[in-house]
């Protein structure tokens, strides 16, 4: 989930506090593999929904994203589930996934009093080439802001590269919405741009090590402006085409970088009840 803001100096971690949001990471990560599991045609979203509610149950984990306050109401489930131009917070409901779709799935909880957030874009079946492309390129964005964390002093330098990137292969980089820091609550500063804007010197941070960001990259297909439905909520692409979202919690530290929401398979997992409604 994303909210933009006016940047200040960002809260950086220790090393016990990013093992800390791990923890929550791990459950993170297990919500999206539940997720990958489920997302087959003729499931309507709110079953993935309510199974990932459940999921967190288990665990004694806080959903962050039910109950967030919005401009008109706040958002009512604990994942956001966005089907093809639907860029970023689709909520879920009785609308099923077929077969050709890209299906955008985004969460995050709060265990512990540290957060993690994630997001996936699942290819669900025969899906046309150029739509796999997308979530090709999507995924390489992502994993140039890892790659280049390390090695730059200002984000600027990695958001520049990231949006060359999409733009190099015909593809946008939404601009109306923004990552972040994130820590003991789910929205930190900094705003973490996957773009540079014209005024990026009066938004740009340095990387620090300790710094823990929630970078999200949402690439389109087409152009890049977008609208948001009377649900207050769901955003999507202005003309129609498609989207792609990925997002991964980024800790800078001495050794490099460490994806907090990594997906490892957990040791043993608790079952998992889907909650009735």
């Amino acid at each position: 989930m994303l909210r933009r803001f006016f940047n200040r100096p960002p809260e950086l971690k220790s090393k016990r506090e990013i093992g800390l949001m791990r923890e929550a990471g791990k459950i993170v990560a297990e919500a999206l593999r539940l997720c990958k599991s489920m997302a087959q045609p003729g499931t309507a979203t709110i079953e993935i929904d309510r199974a990932v509610e459940a999921l967190y149950a288990r665990y004694g984990a806080v959903p962050l994203f039910k109950g967030y306050p919005g401009q008109k109401v706040p958002f009512p489930a604990v994942t956001c589930i966005s089907v093809n131009e639907q860029i970023v917070h689709g909520i879920p409901g009785p609308r099923k996934i077929r077969d050709g779709d890209l299906l955008k799935i985004d969460t995050a909880c709060k265990l512990n009093g540290w957060c993690a957030d994630a997001a996936v874009t699942l290819i669900i079946g025969d899906v046309r080439p150029e739509w796999r492309r997308l979530v090709k390129v999507a995924h390489e964005v992502l994993q140039i802001a890892i790659d280049e964390m390390p090695r730059r002093k200002w984000w600027s330098e990695v958001a520049s590269r990231m949006q060359r990137h999409a733009e190099s292969n015909g593809f946008s980089v939404v601009q109306q919405y923004v990552g972040h820091g994130i820590g003991r609550i789910m929205h930190e500063n900094p705003q973490v741009p996957n773009f540079v804007a014209k005024d990026m010197r009066k938004h740009d941070f340095r990387l620090e090590k300790g710094i823990v960001l929630a970078v999200e990259p949402m690439v389109n297909m087409g152009r890049a402006e977008s609208d948001v439905l009377s649900d207050h909520w769901t955003v999507v692409t202005r003309d129609g085409l498609p989207s792609a979202h990925v997002e991964h919690t980024l800790a800078l530290t001495e050794e490099g970088i460490y994806i907090v929401t990594a997906d490892e398979e957990p040791a043993k997992a608790p079952p998992v009840a889907v909650l009735q409604t």
